[in-house]
């Protein structure tokens, strides 16, 4: 235990079944910060309905019950029936020290651990990764790594775009001689893709050998798929090289692309046909869920497979789903994708629970996200009318924070400035991403998300290199077990760094990245406080200057740490 709102709630807990009888004992004692107190429990005023009786009469009895033990100081009902509570110095300097003892700042492993499959990125094979790419790649990142930090197994899937009807006319223009095959970069194959594109749309004659390509690649010609693999090794190479520079933890062990299940999708096909859950409707092979009507109002199908017997993204995502609960046997299955995917993927997940293969407690979680809009509010895009290459983004990202670091600390290396530059600019661009709700857009500033004030990476990088220095500038180093809380800023810098254990906990129940941000944030600003009122180098005696010290070095751990989870860098100078 080091966040106390833990340790209230059991006592708290406790003191509503010895008050009030064990019927109580799953009660929610909605324990929260407060302005008056550490803390403020608001069970009373619920509870009062339940039992028919005043609020505040409720709450002597809860408070009479409650063990008080070495952890609560003083206790006080206010207003109708408010219970605050402030906790012993002698608590908060335990639970710190706990903390700082700790490589994971405080966190500790769920006791239920979950095997949890994180569908995110999804690149296509053949294309250049742009903007709309970085929003599912940074938070899937993010919550692979919460969950990880958490005892969870993560199983990483980059359900690549790799296989399909456009995949014949690619190789078929290959063949054709429209790219070197063995030297293609995959700026080369934007071009070679929009290339293929035209002639397809331009040419019947190609049109049809591509079809007829398709039927090859399905049938596993060794010719074709040779053709085939060197696009997927091309494209391969960028994303890597991208995932490098952004800082994201994927890798080509999690690689899932669509060609993966293209095997499955027959057995798939006769498995829901002999459950009954594949009907014939008009040639078409279809999966129908209650409840999804199109705008005709006649019943949605899922095509699990077509008139002409191809299948589309609705079979392969049947079978996916299939393959992570039966053979990666997930508990929990994320799916990182845009909103405007919000019904297919219901439909895939309501199919999966209809067939008998996602049956609780496993469930199937669509983590939908908005878009990144330019300044004129409309999606992000060059002034050409493209698509942002990421690429581009994220060096100009660097470049932009190599001028800013230059100006701000012209002491620096060469190599020390290219390192911060680098932590900054990328840091920038995720944590502007993943400091907006996700399920709403935003607008992809370059002056707000390099600010060194305000809820920016820059801000809370440079409050962890701030406590570097103090550390190094520092004669001596303190032990957490010297931490005495006293001031009313020690105290609100101790109750801010042991509440984030309970803040990734909820973090990986709400997949909502931006709680931790906008906590970080809370914490770093705490921490400004308590430094402009608090000496630490120049403290009025040694125990607490020591004290302070430590206290300091323990809140450069959580930011640290909790930067960490985010995939962003905390360099120790700025």
């Amino acid at each position: 235990m080091s966040d106390p709102v833990v340790l209230l709630a059991d006592r708290f807990r406790h003191a509503l079944v010895a008050a009030f009888g064990p019927e109580h004992a799953g009660v929610d004692p909605a324990i929260r910060p407060s302005t008056h107190a550490d803390y403020q429990a608001n069970v009373a005023l619920g509870l009062a309905k339940a039992l028919k009786r005043p609020p505040r009469d409720v709450a002597s009895a809860i408070v009479s019950a409650l063990d008080r033990g070495d952890a609560v100081a003083e206790v006080e009902i206010a207003g109708p029936g408010f219970i605050n509570v402030t906790l012993t110095s002698s608590l908060l300097s335990r639970e710190l020290a706990r903390v700082a003892a700790t490589e994971g700042a405080g966190l500790e492993h769920a006791a239920e651990p979950e095997r949890v499959v994180i569908d995110y990125s999804s690149p296509n094979v053949a294309k250049e990764m742009h903007v709309g790419h970085l929003r599912s790649t940074v938070i899937g990142d993010a919550l692979a790594r919460v969950f990880e930090a958490l005892g969870h197994t993560v199983l990483r899937q980059n359900h690549l775009g790799d296989w399909g009807t456009p995949f014949g006319m690619l190789l078929e223009h290959l063949t054709d001689g429209g790219a070197d095959a063995n030297g293609q970069s995959i700026a080369d194959l934007n071009a070679f893709y929009q290339a293929a594109r035209a002639k397809f749309d331009a040419d019947p004659v190609f049109a049809e050998r591509a079809r007829q390509r398709v039927v090859k690649l399905q049938a596993g010609d060794e010719s074709t798929l040779a053709l085939w693999r060197t696009l997927v090794e091309a494209s391969r190479h960028h994303f890597n090289a991208l995932y490098r520079l952004l800082g994201v933890t994927l890798t080509d062990a999690d690689i899932a692309g669509e060609s993966l299940f293209n095997p499955m999708l027959p057995e798939v096909i006769a498995e829901l046909e002999a459950k009954g859950q594949c009907v014939l409707d008009d040639g078409a092979k279809c999966v129908f869920v209650p409840g999804y009507v199109g705008r005709d109002d006649k019943p949605l199908p899922l095509i699990a497979q077509k008139q002409d017997g191809g299948y589309g993204y609705a079979t392969t995502d049947l079978a996916a789903i299939r393959y992570r609960l039966a053979t990666l046997r997930a508990n929990r299955i994320l799916y990182v994708v845009g909103a405007p995917q919000t019904q297919h993927l219901a439909m895939i997940r309501d199919a999966a629970s209809q067939a008998g293969w996602l049956v609780p407690p496993a469930r199937a979680e669509h983590v939908a996200f908005g878009s990144v809009l330019g300044a004129d509010g409309k999606v992000l895009r060059t002034r050409a009318g493209a698509n942002v290459k990421l690429v581009e983004l994220l060096e100009e990202g660097v470049e932009r924070a190599a001028a800013i670091v230059r100006e701000k600390n012209p002491e620096l290396t060469d190599e020390e400035r290219s390192r911060i530059a680098r932590a900054v600019g990328i840091g920038a661009i995720k944590y502007a991403d993943l400091s907006s709700d996700r399920v709403k857009d935003y607008v992809f500033d370059w002056s707000r998300m390099l600010a060194f004030d305000g809820n920016t990476a820059p801000y809370l990088q440079y409050a962890y290199a701030r406590i570097c220095s103090i550390l190094r500038r520092a004669d001596e180093s303190a032990p957490a077990s010297a931490i005495a809380v006293s001031t009313p800023e020690e105290r609100a810098l101790a109750l801010a760094v042991l509440a984030f254990p309970t803040v990734v906990v909820d973090v990986a129940a709400s997949l909502a990245p931006h709680r931790l941000c906008g906590y970080l944030y809370a914490l770093a600003t705490t921490f400004s406080a308590f430094y402009e009122r608090c000496p630490v180098l120049k403290a009025a005696t040694p125990e607490e200057r020591r004290s302070r010290l430590a206290l300091s070095a323990v809140t450069a751990q959580v930011l640290a740490r909790g930067l960490d989870l985010l995939g962003i860098e905390a360099p120790e100078k700025m």
